[in-house]
């Protein structure tokens, strides 16, 4: 499957390969990773912090598939509002799966510091607010009990009506949520920078290794390639969006985004605190700026399980984003530079998958489909760690594979 197709601006600010040198596969290791892009990476991060032999394959390069197409928005906040999760798994769940998000983020903030103090790179990791406006005035009810429900259990937000929201932006919506202690990130600089850290901590990384067939054996689990034979104690397997070996897709609806990336804008100054934006409509725009004071804007998502290269389509598409982008901030002069379409995934109910194969004890999976998947695949990544490590893990409930028929028969 083509992850993605068109100009990737990521990709422009980090050389687009990263250097992996050849080494010999080990007789053995404690945890196989299988995925090189923003999930296997910072599963691996998260593992070898407790002394554990880690080598992590790629059929293709590290962070070459949806981690260089990824707009790097970091929320707390999901596609799923919280008053809606808890009608969906009830209060107690619900609550606790978004304090995991607001701590993921803290984490993620935690790694980009390392991998910046040990000298793998700067990931560009910014804290940021977040605005969801609403997008016509009968949304303006739901904006208002997400609100009661965000403040009843404590996070971080506040409600602007539309004379607060006029004021302090150049466009007028009904109502809008700021949420507080979110993030953005360069995803291509940040996986990159978490690879070099694993390599300086004694990973092995394997580009262009393929995972054709995963076998139990009497005491472990094989993982059978191009490159060989690798034996370990445990796997997880982390591919994204492509097809997850041994599981259905029965959980995942497949669908397609656009994006653009404008050329740099010298006056930003109506952009208050350069605030990530989004909205309440479905499918939804959303926007972030870049430390080069450009715009990142996508949305237009459809319903096509595969990525377009009809290069007429992706500008088509590009077009109107770029014309919502101006209609929010009439006096910025937008020029798009980049643009792309990339497959993009989410779960019926709105959740991740992640934990042990029902079937097969060795055998883990962390897929972080929807919009918050940097989010899922930090603290995914913290529950598989207590999973393997034989810990309990209260919260792997919530996240786990075969809440739905996901199972192949």
């Amino acid at each position: 499957m083509d992850l993605h197709h068109g100009q990737l601006y990521w990709r422009t600010t980090e050389p687009p390969h990263l250097d992996v040198k050849p080494v010999p596969v080990r007789d053995y290791y404690d945890v196989v990773i299988v995925g090189g892009g923003m999930s296997g990476s910072l599963c691996a991060y998260t593992l070898i912090q407790e002394g554990l032999q880690i080598a992590v394959i790629d059929s293709g390069e590290m962070g070459g598939g949806s981690t260089s197409a990824n707009t790097g928005l970091l929320q707390f906040s999901n596609d799923i509002m919280l008053h809606e999760l808890i009608e969906q798994i009830g209060e107690e769940n619900a609550v606790r799966f978004y304090r995991l998000c607001l701590e993921a983020l803290d984490q993620l903030e935690e790694a980009a510091e390392t991998i910046e103090d040990t000298g793998a790179g700067s990931s560009h990791f910014i804290r940021r607010s977040s605005l969801c406006y609403a997008s016509t005035e009968a949304d303006k009810a739901k904006l208002i009990k997400e609100y009661e429900a965000l403040t009843r259990h404590g996070f971080p937000v506040e409600y602007w009506d539309e004379d607060k929201l006029e004021a302090e932006f150049p466009f007028s919506k009904p109502a809008a949520l700021i949420t507080h202690r979110d993030a953005e990130v360069n995803p291509l600089r940040f996986n990159h920078g978490v690879m070099r850290y694993l390599l300086d901590h004694g990973a092995d990384l394997f580009d262009h290794t393929e995972a054709k067939q995963i076998e139990d054996t009497a005491d472990g689990i094989e993982v059978h390639t191009n490159r060989g034979v690798f034996r370990a104690g445990h796997v997880i397997v982390t591919t994204g969006y492509s097809s997850p070996p041994l599981l259905g897709n029965a959980g995942l609806d497949l669908n397609r985004s656009y994006v653009i990336v404008t050329e740099p804008i010298e006056d930003l100054s109506s952009w208050k605190e350069n605030m990530m934006i989004w909205e309440t409509k479905r499918p939804y725009l959303y926007l972030r700026t870049t430390v080069d004071q450009r715009i990142v804007a996508g949305g237009l998502d459809e319903d096509q399980p595969e990525t377009p290269h009809s290069e007429t389509l992706i500008n088509s598409r590009a077009e109107r984003i770029r014309d919502e982008v101006q209609r929010l901030f009439p006096a910025l002069p937008i020029r798009i530079a980049y643009r792309w379409a990339a497959v993009f995934g989410e779960s019926v109910d709105n959740l991740p998958f992640i934990g042990r194969h029902p079937y097969r004890q060795k055998l883990y999976y962390l897929l972080g489909y929807g919009g918050n998947g940097t989010v899922y695949s930090m603290l995914g990544s913290h529950i598989l760690k207590d999973l393997i490590s034989g810990r309990p893990n209260r919260d792997a409930e919530i996240v786990r594979l075969d809440r739905e028929s996901m199972m192949q028969t």
